[in-house]
């Protein structure tokens, strides 16, 4: 039943076809229904502007740090920061006035604009971020590089633009039906000792993956999380892979691979609750603990010892669309769970 159908069988009273087909759900028809309405007059606001939801889903293009022509552009969401500025290598960790952002507009968006010359690929940064009554160097929300340093153990943003970025080869439409799914964790796949990687999960387990007759994978654990025994629950850096597994484009061969296998990547994405850690989350980005998180007794899964994400907030729906958007584009993942 297209859209317009659907709400004009809300406005009529008539109930909508999930609960046609499924005479168990008549109980709760009048929740189901508000759910649905909801949902749709969602769809309606953020999408009043734009031709698709899909294209309102684009923030991973505007925010973060992107190479353009012959010069960087950074951008992040602060509304409640009073000032910023990105070090790292470039400025030998140190805040430098050409590295200062400057606040574009009433929404709180922030933007540096530099050279190409200042940044290169495979440096370290992050953002040192000023508000009223305090500072902190932070790891930006859209960062899609994050590393943790060995010997501090310290996690920072890197600059991901290699020269000869990695090309997909295969175009792949998934038919899998009856699905077989083969859940796994990069880390942890593997018989040897220590954490397994991408390159060694593309050439060991995906050609097992096949001789056992499965046409799909689940992977865990792919967004970055700064304690490994979380499984990948207390995800940190939202549009990160995990570093610990190795490359960007080493994920991506692994999905390229198991594509031209016949096997279909789905991803585990974590978007119900996020870390607490400051340091590396965005629990406290710029001073504002409630920025991406609930207010009150809300804002904690206690369950989870995390934050619980405010979908009443546009911005917020805004990251997390994005972030949907952003595996599937970028990575060739053909769906989530």
């Amino acid at each position: 039943m297209p859209e317009a159908q659907k709400k004009q069988a809300l406005s009529d009273h008539v109930s909508l076809p999930i609960i046609q087909r499924d005479p168990y759900l008549k109980p709760y028809e009048h929740a189901i229904e508000g759910r649905y309405r909801h949902a749709m007059d969602k769809y309606a606001e953020l999408t009043q502007n734009v031709k698709s939801l899909s294209d309102f889903a684009t923030g991973y293009m505007y925010y973060g740090l992107h190479k353009v022509k012959s010069h960087w552009i950074f951008r992040e969401w602060a509304p409640n920061a009073t000032s910023m500025c990105l070090i790292g290598d470039f400025t030998r960790w140190q805040e430098l006035p050409e590295f200062q952002l400057q606040r574009i507009n009433k929404h709180g968006d922030w933007e540096l604009v530099v050279p190409e010359s200042a940044i290169r690929h495979g440096q370290y940064y992050k953002l040192k971020v000023y508000w009223n009554g305090g500072s902190a160097e932070r790891i930006p929300a859209w960062a899609d590089r994050v590393v943790q340093d060995s010997a501090t153990a310290i996690f920072s943003a890197q600059v991901w633009h290699p020269e000869c970025p990695y090309v997909f080869k295969t175009k792949f439409v998934p038919r899998c039906s009856p699905l077989f799914i083969y859940e796994c964790h990069v880390g942890m796949a593997q018989d040897k000792e220590g954490v397994g990687t991408y390159e060694e999960f593309r050439t060991k387990i995906l050609p097992r993956v096949v001789q056992d007759g499965y046409n799909c994978i689940q992977v865990m654990a792919i967004q970055e999380h700064p304690y490994y025994g979380s499984f990948g629950y207390h995800v940190s850096s939202f549009f990160a892979p995990s570093s610990r597994f190795g490359t960007p484009d080493e994920l991506k061969a692994l999905i390229d691979e198991a594509h031209a296998m016949g096997i279909a990547v789905i991803m585990d994405l974590v978007h119900s609750h996020a870390v607490k850690n400051e340091a590396e989350g965005l629990g406290n980005l710029a001073g504002d603990i409630y920025q991406y998180f609930n207010q009150g007794n809300r804002r904690e899964h206690s369950q989870w010892d995390s934050l619980c994400f405010d979908y009443g907030k546009n911005e917020v729906i805004h990251f997390l669309l994005s972030n949907c958007k952003y595996w599937l584009e970028e990575y060739h993942f053909d769906g989530f769970r």
